[in-house]
């Protein structure tokens, strides 16, 4: 841990993850950005001086659309000190800057994926970035399912390093909490495709004490118990997972707890024909875009009996607010166990958007900064980042 290692007069270079939306030049959601603020305030507290580096978006070579200035921006205010900006990560000038600076200074390098070695994880670029400090952190949860130069290539070059806060805190509730959880522990998956999330429901199969499913990831497992739903997002591969599922859930002797009813429409822009209905009443001219009443009532009934709660994915089209009212009560019914001592851990994306928008955001256990890392890690698998660290220590 970052506790162990002496950083007083050294030059520490943070790998962080401000990949966040900006619009005008104006940052939209600085989650993120505030999440790496305690691993920046220990390492200056230690007597430290810091180089951070970031990507930002999937720009195609240099895009000033996705500079990372206003990111430094940000920090100045939120730290209430001068942070320093380079507008290239591997020039003479940023290397100098990095290389010169004072105990308790700050730097903020250019978005590394203006330069391809990062994406391709190129030992050559991530030598060069090894360049702006003496010890290397890894507080990028958000990427560490990626192999890129900057948290994978870059460990190589460095004898001390290691991972800063928000690292440790993604996975003490995204791997050791869900290992050997407060019972009951339960579940909650939306979002709408399967492919990419059969080990992940495995996982959960095994581990959980309820699996509940909503939003159109449920499609396919009611099309496989016989109702007549259709969706432009089934497919056979889907249904065939889904297949596959419920005869390890039967195994297991696991349920996977489906929605009773639906909020359904002729198609998601005909507010005019809104209708509720159960899903032995839905026909393929349906268009399911939210659970129903019962099931919301159905689901707050088990999360009340939970002491351990994980949440990935809206239960429906929760930015619509014709469709969102299911969300919006699973949402506010696990904000609201989690004021009384409930653990509740929620995944990144879509389901770190839809609690923003439906409650005090500040209520729950852990809010995940990313997606798909927090996926691959809730699969149980291991993250390349975290790998090269412990390759590293070896």
């Amino acid at each position: 841990m970052i506790e162990d290692i002496n950083l007083s007069d050294k030059k520490v270079l943070i790998r962080v993850d401000y990949n966040v939306p900006i619009e005008n030049g104006q940052i939209l959601d600085d989650y993120r950005i505030k999440k790496s603020l305690k691993t920046i305030n220990y390492c200056i507290d230690q007597g430290a001086s810091i180089t951070l580096m970031s990507h930002l978006g999937r720009p195609n070579g240099f895009d000033e659309n996705f500079s990372l200035l206003p990111v430094a921006e940000k920090l100045t205010e939120l730290l209430n000190k001068e942070v320093l900006f380079s507008d290239d990560c591997i020039s003479d000038k940023a290397l100098l800057k990095s290389t010169t600076l004072e105990k308790g200074q700050i730097h903020l390098l250019e978005n590394l994926r203006f330069h391809s070695g990062e994406l391709e994880n190129c030992l050559d670029f991530s030598k060069t970035l090894s360049f702006h400090g003496d010890v290397y952190i890894n507080d990028a949860f958000g990427t560490a399912h990626r192999e890129h130069a900057s948290n994978v290539g870059i460990v190589n070059f460095f004898d001390e390093c290691d991972i800063g806060f928000l690292m440790k805190k993604e996975l003490k509730y995204l791997s050791h909490e869900i290992t050997d959880p407060i019972r009951p522990f339960t579940v909650v998956m939306g979002g709408a495709k399967i492919k990419g999330k059969i080990e992940l429901i495995e996982n959960f199969l095994k581990q959980s004490d309820n699996l509940i499913v909503g939003g159109a990831l449920s499609f396919p497992f009611l099309k496989v118990k016989g109702y007549d739903i259709d969706s432009p997002l089934l497919n056979d591969q889907d249904i065939d997972c889904a297949k596959s599922l419920l005869e390890l859930s039967d195994k297991l002797n696991k349920n996977i707890i489906l929605p009773y009813d639906f909020v359904v429409s002729t198609s998601i822009d005909d507010f005019e024909n809104i209708d509720m209905k159960t899903i032995e009443n839905i026909n393929s001219k349906d268009g399911c875009f939210d659970i129903g009443p019962e099931t919301t009532m159905h689901y707050s009934q088990i999360l009340s009996e939970s002491e351990t709660i994980l949440w990935n994915g809206p239960l429906g089209v929760s930015e619509n607010p014709y469709f969102g009212t299911g969300t919006q009560q699973i949402c506010r019914i696990i904000e609201e166990l989690s004021n009384n001592g409930v653990i509740s851990i929620l995944g990144g994306g879509d389901t770190a958007a839809a609690a923003k928008k439906f409650s005090q955001f500040n209520t729950f256990t852990h809010i995940s900064t990313g997606g798909g890392a927090s996926l691959e890690l809730l699969s149980g698998k291991k993250l390349p980042a975290l790998l090269a660290l412990e390759n590293n220590e070896k």
